[in-house]
């Protein structure tokens, strides 16, 4: 298995490149055009869809800890300002 398909199989995964710096992925597709297993011309379009994707990852990532933070908050009778709440029943 070559870097770009380990690269794109990572965006697969749960983290995938969501914590990878544009920088980083950048630095990786150049090393896959030196190598020869990306052509120069197609590097840019590369580098920009792994980056949209990793951040569209960030953001699914985000959504879920706040959705769980927040179920959290309220099931411990605690509203989003911080202040406590009375829980049904209690």
């Amino acid at each position: 298995m070559d870097i770009k398909e380990i690269l794109e199989k990572s965006v697969s995964f749960g983290l995938g490149l969501a914590a990878y710096s544009k920088e980083k992925v950048e630095e990786l597709v150049a090393e896959l055009v030196k190598r020869g297993e990306v052509a120069q011309q197609d590097a840019r379009q590369l580098a920009n869809s792994l980056v949209r994707k990793g951040e569209e990852q960030r953001d699914e990532i985000r959504r879920l800890i706040r959705a769980e933070v927040a179920a959290a908050l309220k099931e411990a009778g605690v509203v989003p300002d911080g202040k406590p709440q009375d829980k049904p029943g209690a």
